[in-house]
């Protein structure tokens, strides 16, 4: 059982940076993709980015694209995202996800097996 915990939620204005991190314990990290969600007020939870178990690949929704960066560390079994120039359209609750293995359907969350409690992100105009 692998339990995930998100951090790093907060306010910021419009332009400005936060990183999320993702504290993963219980299983093999390495064997694990990683993936962040998001979930606006109103709306459903969203894509973000996922990242392969080795870090080797990554892919993003096209509206993060250039501003948002996943990454990991294995050996601390922690999953980042970087976030820059920030927008008020990118206030949401933010969530981490794994799952075993990597595959064509890394967009959906129906997928992912574990998840974080989220975290709040808000970006100020």
């Amino acid at each position: 059982q692998v339990q995930l915990v998100d951090s790093g939620g907060g306010l910021v204005q419009a332009g400005g940076s936060l990183r999320l991190s993702c504290a993963a314990s219980g299983g093999t990290f390495g064997w694990y993709a990683m993936a962040w969600f998001r979930q606006a007020p109103g709306k459903e939870r969203e894509f973000v980015g996922t990242i392969n178990g080795s870090g080797s690949t990554t892919y993003y929704t096209a509206s993060v694209k250039g501003r948002f960066t996943i990454s990991r560390d294995n050996a601390k079994t922690t999953a980042y995202l970087q976030m820059n120039s920030l927008k008020p359209e990118d206030t949401a609750v933010y969530y981490c996800a794994a799952r075993l293995g990597f595959g064509s359907t890394y967009a959906s969350d129906r997928v992912y097996d574990y998840w974080g409690q989220g975290t709040q992100v808000t970006v100020s105009s």
